[in-house]
């Protein structure tokens, strides 16, 4: 039995990958902590699992986009919840000694804690925005990106490793997607793409299954959890757009009940939804192109209309229409017309849905969470020669 300590972030699209790999660490007989913010974590781990609270600093909402919006994103974030759990991961590293510390590639403060205490780490990436970097689009990119890691260095007294980049691990980086997405792009040394890892999900909501229409096709969008304040326009323009199909399709759409309170009859709007349920269910998701959404969409074999927004987004938007599993739209400027055009094409032109199951296949190829829990326990000395495909919970 291994021992390993999931450093994470307190975002819901950054919870449910490691979940799932710490739940077939644990199917293999492998002992999990968690070093996270506690609100987060127990409805999702259980009232039993071993946890290292840290806190929790709230990320802060911009409408910036390209070059901006990275910045926002590492001097609004990064940086700022970085130093807010450095001293909490640092001790938790300290206490539980985990043979492998298994951290979200923005928790930089978990690889600085295991390389303090001569701990092996891994790195898992819930995007693409540093696994393959926009350096097209955004020239820019690189060089302030590395200029930011000097800042993560300084949150401690260790001397600067230039040999260390502190977003990928030497020993181990986990991405979750697959070359039918990345293509040739180059990855970082030690990178294993798994595909998603789709696991039990504690935490999923309940469904109104009774207003669901059978005789319909089905729609799943949503904005994920972090842009909802900046999609109460698209949203409008997706009610228009859906409202000539009405007779042939039902939209699920993801909102507070005060972004759309009275939506016509062919959708039905809730603020959270059971995506890993919904999925065999649906036949099209309209996505700002997170990656957690768009792969557990591609997964199921259900093709995307990408909405991208900012970070990683374009890339993601990018990668789905070059595999041919998709439509990228423009999220701000998207006509009604325009939005029906790329719904109608992914709901009935087959090519979409058979380069879309194309991509699942690659992923279930890939193994997802079970194959992330092999290549850590091959790392913590303990490889794993039998793992259940399916997961148990960590409670």
């Amino acid at each position: 039995m291994a021992r390993f300590l999931f450093v994470v972030l307190p975002v819901a699209s950054h919870l449910n990958a490691p979940l799932a790999i710490g739940q077939a660490l644990q199917a293999a007989g492998h002992e999990v902590a968690w070093c996270g913010p506690r609100s987060d974590l127990r409805p999702l781990i259980g009232p039993d699992a071993t946890l290292y609270p840290t806190g929790k600093r709230y990320f802060r909402n911009g409408g910036d986009t390209g070059m901006a919006s990275v910045r926002s994103l590492w001097e609004g974030h990064v940086l700022p919840v970085n130093r807010f759990i450095r001293d909490a991961v640092d001790q938790a590293v300290a206490d539980y000694r985990p043979d492998v510390a298994v951290v979200d590639q923005y928790a930089m403060a978990g690889a600085l804690a295991a390389h303090r205490h001569g701990v092996k780490w891994a790195t898992f990436c819930v995007g693409t925005l540093e696994l393959t970097p926009p350096t097209r689009e955004l020239p820019e990119f690189d060089e302030w990106v590395r200029s930011q890691l000097t800042r993560v260095w300084a949150l401690t007294d260790l001397p600067v490793d230039e040999t260390i980049d502190l977003r990928f691990s030497p020993y181990l980086v986990i991405g979750l997607t697959s070359t039918a997405l990345t293509g040739t792009t180059p990855l970082p040394a030690r990178c294993v793409l798994t595909g998603p890892a789709l696991g039990h999900r504690p935490d999923a909501p309940a469904f109104a299954w009774d207003a669901w229409d059978p005789a319909r096709r089905h729609v799943l969008v949503t904005v994920g959890t972090m842009a909802e304040h900046l999609a109460r326009d698209f949203f409008q323009r997706i009610l228009a757009a859906t409202a000539p199909l009405a007779d042939r399709v039902q939209v699920v759409l993801t909102a507070s009940a005060d972004v759309l309170p009275d939506p016509p009859p062919h959708v039905l709007v809730a603020p959270r939804v059971p995506v890993l349920e919904l999925m065999p269910r649906l036949d099209a998701v309209v996505s700002h192109g997170g990656l957690g959404t768009v792969t557990e969409a591609l997964a199921h074999g259900v093709p995307v209309v990408v909405a991208p927004i900012r970070h990683d987004h374009p890339m993601v938007a990018r990668q789905v229409t070059d595999a041919g599993a998709g439509i990228e739209v423009p999220f701000g400027s998207a006509t009604p017309a325009e939005l029906t055009a790329a719904l109608t094409a992914v709901l009935d032109e087959p090519g979409h849905r058979a380069q879309a199951r194309r991509v699942g296949e690659s992923f279930a190829a890939a193994g997802g969470a079970v194959a992330a829990a092999r290549h850590l326990a091959a790392l913590a000395g303990r490889p794993i020669d039998h793992c259940p495909t399916g997961t148990a919970t960590l409670a």
